[in-house]
This record gives C-alpha cells, sequence and structure tokens, in this order.
C-alpha cells in the first residue's frame, strides 16, 4: 500500500507547486493590471479570468482537450514541432490545475492591490520611482496578505482538482494518478482502505497550508 500512496502525493505536490508558481508568477501580473489599468475591454478580461471558477470541471478539462490535443490548434503545433503531443502527462495536469485554480489568485489579489491606497504609490512616483519600482516595493508588499491568501487557495485548489485533470491527464497508474483521482479509482475498486489514507493525508495537506498561512499573517500584524 506504501507504493499506492507515495506515487498519488509525489505528483500531486510536484504538479501543485509548479502550478502554484506559474499562478502566482503570472497571477501578480494580471492582478495589477486588472487594479491598476483601465482599458478597452477590461470587464471581457476579467470574465475570461474568472470564467474557470464558475465552469464544471469536465467543460474545462474537454475545451483543453479540443485545444491542446494532437489535432487541436495548440497542440498541433506543438506536436509538428516536437512530435510530442501533452495530453495524458503530468505536464498536461499541470495545466489544469493552473487554469482551474488562478481565478482564485486573481481574484483574491486583485482586490487586496485595489484596496492599497494609492497616495503611497503618488509618494514614490513624486521621488523619482518608477511605477515597476513603486509595484515592487509599495503596492505588492503592502498587498501581501492578500497576495499570500490567493497563492494558499490556489495551492489548495491545485492539491484538490479531479474533473479538469482526470479529462486531460487521465488516470495513468504511475503517471499520472494524482491524490484526489487515486481517491476516486480507489473507492470504485473497494478498496476502501486506500482510499481513507488518502483522503486524511489530503485532509491533512490542506489544513497544514491554511494553519500555516493563517500563523503568518498574524505575525504580519504585529
Amino acid at each position: 500500500m506504501q507504493s499506492q500512496i507515495w506515487f498519488p502525493l509525489v505528483i500531486t505536490l510536484k504538479i501543485s507547486i509548479i502550478s502554484t508558481i506559474l499562478v502566482a508568477t503570472l497571477g501578480l501580473i494580471i492582478s495589477y493590471i486588472l487594479a491598476r489599468r483601465d482599458f478597452r475591454g477590461k470587464w471581457l478580461a476579467e470574465i475570461l479570468v474568472t470564467l474557470p471558477l464558475v465552469l464544471p470541471p469536465t467543460v474545462t478539462g474537454y475545451l483543453l482537450v479540443v485545444l491542446l490535443g494532437k489535432n487541436g490548434f495548440l497542440g498541433n503545433i506543438l506536436y509538428n514541432i516536437t512530435g510530442w503531443t501533452i495530453l495524458f502527462t503530468w505536464q498536461a495536469a499541470v495545466i489544469a490545475a493552473f487554469i482551474v485554480s488562478i481565478p482564485l489568485m486573481v481574484k483574491t489579489t486583485t482586490a487586496a492591490i485595489e484596496a492599497v491606497d494609492r497616495d503611497f504609490e503618488y509618494a514614490a512616483f513624486t521621488l523619482g520611482r518608477k511605477e515597476l519600482e513603486t509595484a515592487l516595493f509599495i503596492t505588492l508588499p503592502l498587498a501581501k496578505k492578500g497576495i499570500l491568501a490567493g497563492i494558499v487557495l490556489s495551492f489548495a485548489r491545485a492539491v484538490g482538482e479531479f474533473g479538469a485533470t482526470l479529462m486531460i491527464a487521465g488516470n495513468i497508474p504511475g503517471r499520472t494518478n494524482t491524490m484526489a483521482i487515486s481517491i476516486y479509482s480507489s473507492f470504485q475498486a473497494g478498496n476502501n482502505e486506500l482510499a481513507n489514507m488518502l483522503v486524511i493525508i489530503l485532509v491533512a495537506m490542506s489544513f497544514l497550508s491554511m494553519a500555516v498561512t493563517a500563523k503568518l499573517v498574524d505575525r504580519w500584524r504585529i
């Protein structure tokens, strides 16, 4: 049973960590633009970013299959250049986790950045600071609680991702069977002992990440 627990745990952490790094990087950029820029079509951009949050995960997964499959727009380009298809790989699971978790990062971080008093930014501008410097050393540090919350929520969402991952990465033992998928397959096979162990580990991981976040936020209040 140890091997049946170890691989899903490792691949889930691997996918979730990589996905969260991508989400944190791109999510910060998107959030800053949405919070500090007014541009034509902004409402549409906000809807597109939020859409994976409200769509059923299987629909999101299907759209990703259509887009990234061997005959899909992006998938066909990738296949013609490399001869490799991303479907049913752990990399596909990273993409699925990224797509479904980035709305949480963007919504939380955008709200945090919007809550930062712009007078601090204007003061930095008058002292000769560029916008990038102001964003990195003034705006984002002042919004750090919301940013951290977004990162943790995105990580937790990636850890528990199931529907989109199953559609685009499948359930291949030793390759793409994440914790959530392994729980489902174990339950379907009647292996409740394994399912129970995986559930306990998954709940413990989520609880630990939220507890660490709460501790950090409390420390920042001092």
